[in-house]
């Protein structure tokens, strides 16, 4: 059973997000969703052999932030074909995208063709501590148990397996990882729900202070999941890149709320205006030859709690993201 976090007075992620892994595992049959023992730890797959779905995937994304996000599913008005959309809240937003959603762990094993690689979020990062981001973020967890979300189309081999809980100090069969496929129903759902995480993510890139977010919410239409990885990838992107959008509540001088409402946007980004699929190509495939500040919601409003001022930047590209939605690569 995960213990509390006696490092500080915030929350546990392994103890709130400890019942939201229960409830997955013991929904599995409801959910479509597979559980199998790899190396000794739970490996749930959620569109690899095992269909998984919506719901799935609007869960996962909940246990990728920790048990600190609340995810649904809504009408949206925008892009008018595509009617329905995901939204994201957090009381936490730091803690809850940073210190568990982002995808910040870099796991691989093997070379080769048979070579795996994938990066690992969810709570059990807090446990693992790999990355400089918690020591900024003046964060541990204690738990004897850890889960993580990969987007991954194979298993991990037991030898990564045996790594991963190693390093969050846990025996395996106290570990937990869900596999979503991008292009998969849950794969889908729990990537476009990262579109407040995405937004903090860039929000620390600009240099922004943390602990001066108090409250976030964020939105983004929901795309047909993608026949192949490329069609997949390039349609999540574009669906928070040119269609999400981001309420941040902060403290601080009007000045700062204004110019970080400017600079949040994807549309500050020289890459922007085009399909992801598009972008990446161009690329060559390679993800560090495009302009990291791409990465973005379309429109972010930033409101200053100090005064009562908001202030907004960006705007929604619903072409762009009616164009992404129906190519196919």
């Amino acid at each position: 059973m995960a213990k509390p976090n006696t490092h500080d007075s915030r929350p546990s992620l392994a103890a709130l997000s400890a019942p939201l892994v229960e409830r997955l595992m013991a929904d599995a049959p409801m959910l479509r969703l597979g559980i199998r023992r790899v190396g000794g730890a739970c490996v749930v797959d959620a569109g690899i052999d095992h269909p998984g779905g919506l719901e799935a995937g609007r869960r996962i994304a909940e246990l990728c932030m920790g048990g600190l996000g609340r995810v649904a599913f809504g009408p949206i008005s925008s892009p008018p074909s595509w009617p329905f959309g995901v939204t994201v809240h957090s009381a936490q937003p730091v803690l809850a995208c940073l210190g568990s959603q982002y995808a910040g762990w870099s796991l691989s094993h093997g070379s080769g063709k048979g070579a795996f690689f994938a990066l690992g979020s969810g709570p059990g990062r807090a446990l693992a501590r790999q990355e400089a981001l918690f020591d900024e973020l003046d964060y541990r967890d204690t738990a004897d148990a850890a889960a993580f979300v990969m987007e991954a189309t194979t298993v991990p081999p037991a030898e990564l397996i045996a790594h991963i809980a190693a390093t969050c100090g846990i025996v395996a069969d106290r570990l937990t990882l869900v596999l979503t496929p991008t292009q998969s129903l849950a794969g889908t759902t729990q990537v476009v729900a990262r579109v407040l995480e995405v937004a903090l993510h860039k929000l620390h890139a600009l240099g922004f202070p943390l602990d001066r977010v108090v409250d976030g919410i964020g939105m983004a239409p929901l795309p047909p999941p993608g026949g192949g990885f490329l069609t997949a990838m390039g349609r999540t992107n574009d669906a928070i890149l040119y269609g999400g959008t981001v309420h941040l509540h902060v403290t601080g001088p009007d000045d700062a709320a204004e110019d970080l409402a400017h600079r949040l946007p994807s549309a500050a980004s020289r890459d922007h205006g085009r399909p992801f699929a598009e972008i990446f190509a161009a690329a060559k495939g390679d993800f560090y030859a495009i302009d990291s500040m791409l990465f973005s919601p379309a429109r972010v409003t930033v409101t200053a709690l100090d005064s009562g001022r908001s202030f907004h930047g960006g705007t929604l590209a619903p072409d762009l993201v009616e164009r992404s939605f129906r190519d196919v690569r």
